[in-house]
């Protein structure tokens, strides 16, 4: 078979980054849009055994708290203790959001957005840390590195509190994503369990 130079060409739309970057996009919010959630959303609850671990540890264990490093700190105790680890997590779940949020609408956008919000201000506290281990200077006159809310809530009491209103809208979210209002516009995405919906993309 011989290969024409349309055959070659590539599509415009791909033709630049930006238009790769919106073609990877468009199928992220597309026909990949539940996949994708299922990848974020196994990435976060991973997220969730870490803190959750470190919790069990300081409270039930009655461990140091520099000793409790939650699952991957048992393992890898030199990595939990860098703010990189955790300021890059915090960078990975508002990318996640910002990415996802265009393949939500209606009420389930509304508490997307809500997470993606709440979430900037938490990577905005990461992002002080982060500063401050860098330059070896410590905000507040404190010893180790400390973030504004940390001024009043102990860190790892402070990120559970984060997490945990970070998440709660994102599952909110995905429930009206999934199980949408009957007064809203359907929407063409997998995700949804509304039998209206799944008829008409039959």
């Amino acid at each position: 078979m011989q290969l024409t130079d349309r055959s070659l060409t590539a599509p415009p739309q791909i033709k630049t980054v930006r238009g790769a970057l919106k073609l990877l996009l468009d199928v992220i919010n597309g026909p990949a849009h539940e996949r994708s959630l299922y990848v974020y959303m196994a990435i976060v609850l991973f997220h969730w055994v870490e803190h959750l671990v470190q919790a069990y540890q300081i409270f039930v264990l009655g461990w140091p708290r520099p000793e409790s490093g939650g699952f991957l700190g048992l393992w890898l105790p030199w990595l939990v203790q860098t703010e990189l680890l955790h300021w890059g997590y915090a960078v990975a779940m508002l990318i996640g959001l910002i990415v996802l949020r265009p393949g939500f609408a209606g009420l389930s956008r509304k508490f997307w957005t809500v997470s993606l919000i709440i979430q900037a201000w938490h990577l905005v506290e990461h992002s002080l840390l982060q500063g401050q281990a860098i330059t070896g200077q410590n905000l507040f006159g404190a010893q180790v590195p400390t973030s504004v809310a940390q001024l009043w809530i102990p860190r790892p009491e402070l990120h559970l509190i984060y997490n945990a209103i970070v998440f709660i809208p994102m599952v909110i979210a995905m429930y009206y994503h999934m199980y949408p209002p009957q007064s809203e516009a359907p929407v063409a995405c997998t995700c949804s369990r509304r039998p209206s919906l799944l008829s008409q993309q039959g």
